[in-house]
């Protein structure tokens, strides 16, 4: 005889692949035109830096400043996504964003690549704390990881297929226009069409949701509910206590240690790519996804094995030792292509593997506007981080001829990074499952 335990688990285990299957494979989309429109200015640099003429630094400098202006309206933006409507926000985000990246196709000097660049970031600011927080509106902290895995596993695919993707492009030259700048002009497309669906297509939050049937909507309600009185019931805090609290800035540090290695790497990875292996654009766009087939596994591995042992500080610090330490041992053995090539993509497959399980720390210990301001804060402050990575690379290989000095800055970020978050109180994070979906 079924129970009412029995039958609330039901339901609850409906709920959750009903909205799986709604929100993740379209935020999935989302996140595949975002990461490709932030990183495709990696693979038309195997073109773009010879016309225009610009040096390493020049380059490290612009792919960089995009992260400035993704600072200054982050925490608006998450803050916004909790407030007002996720959808609404969402949608003005991918349509100035996907103008703003077709806009760098037609860029000519530095000072507008610079420009171009620091605007798409701004376009950009709050669509990854505003998905962050929007998960928080129909996931359970106990099954965040996953979801956020899941979500964030449009990562490695967006580089698997906009590596062979923008190869591709590199080779043609419609109506005299150089291949580079019609990377920037189709990959901008899509993020201007899904900005117009995402107004139709998106549900704010579950009380909304004309697809949910009424038991799976009473449940989720429920358990956000209960789970927002637990959260309140332990620690209170206002957006500017959050902001200043311990975890959030040990957050945020570790978080900008991480990109300032995941995206030096990522941005330079193309480049360093061809020059260790001499092979042509196209090959190198190809080798190029192989790291990405990896992070998918390791990510979605990472992700449900956090959920299931309901642990993130080492889920998230391990990833980031390893890349760090694949990372340093490239640099030791650069002088033989073939390791270093091998080391460098084994790095690049654990650079984002930490996010899932870092993203559900911030969610498990604050609610509400502070969650939501917490986020943004955190993700601004780290994607600092997302444009001293590049610079590095790019200041040290001008004054030495040589990435090996910037790759070993990365590799102190890295694990560095690692330890950081490693100083957060051990129960942090570590979630309890509910005892109504038991």
């Amino acid at each position: 005889m079924t129970g009412p335990r029995g039958e609330a688990s039901a339901v609850g285990a409906r709920a959750l692949r009903r909205i799986t299957r709604r929100i993740i494979p379209y935020l999935f989309i989302l996140y595949i035109i975002a990461f490709l429109d932030r990183v495709n200015v990696s693979y038309a640099a195997l073109e773009m830096t010879a016309d225009l003429g610009f040096s390493p630094e020049v380059f490290g400098f612009g792919a960089g400043i995009f992260f400035i202006g993704y600072f200054l309206l982050e925490i608006p933006g998450a803050i916004l996504v909790e407030r007002w409507s996720a959808r609404k926000w969402i949608a003005r985000i991918l349509i100035t964003w996907g103008f703003a990246t077709i806009v760098i196709g037609f860029v000519n000097t530095a000072p507008q690549f610079y420009a171009a660049r620091f605007f798409l970031g701004m376009a950009e600011a709050g669509f990854f704390p505003g998905m962050i927080v929007y998960l928080t509106h129909w996931f359970r902290a106990e099954d965040r990881a996953k979801a956020v895995a899941l979500f964030m596993s449009a990562i490695p695919v967006s580089n698997v297929i906009g590596a062979p993707v923008s190869g591709l492009i590199l080779g043609i030259n419609w109506w005299g226009v150089e291949g580079w700048r019609w990377i920037f002009i189709l990959e901008g497309l899509p993020a201007v069409l899904f900005g117009f669906i995402t107004l139709f297509y998106l549900t704010d939050r579950p009380h909304q949701a004309k697809w949910l049937p009424d038991d799976e909507k009473a449940w989720i309600i429920g358990e956000l509910e209960r789970e927002k009185r637990e959260k309140e019931s332990r620690q209170h805090l206002s957006i500017l206590q959050a902001l200043r609290s311990t975890p959030v800035l040990l957050l945020a540090l570790t978080y900008f240690l991480a990109l300032t290695g995941s995206y030096g790497i990522g941005i330079w990875f193309p480049t360093m790519l061809k020059q260790l292996s001499g092979l042509s654009n196209l090959s190198v766009s190809i080798i190029a996804a192989v790291p990405y087939l990896f992070m998918l596994i390791a990510m979605l591995f990472v992700g449900w094995s956090s959920d299931r042992r309901r642990e993130r500080r080492w889920h998230t610090a391990i990833p980031m030792f390893i890349a760090g330490t694949m990372l340093g041992l490239s640099v030791v053995l650069r002088s033989n292509p073939l390791a270093a090539v091998i080391l460098l993509t084994i790095a690049m497959a654990c650079m984002w593997t930490f996010a899932p399980t870092f993203w559900a720390l911030p969610t498990s210990i604050l609610t509400q506007a502070a969650a939501a301001a917490s986020i943004g804060f955190i993700n601004s402050i780290g994607n600092l981080g997302g444009f001293a990575g590049p610079y590095i690379l790019g200041f040290f290989e001008k004054r030495t001829g040589s990435t090996a000095t910037g790759l070993s800055c990365v590799v102190v970020a890295l694990i560095l990074g690692g330890f950081v978050v490693l100083r957060l109180h051990p129960q942090t994070g570590n979630v309890q499952k509910s005892v109504r979906s038991e």
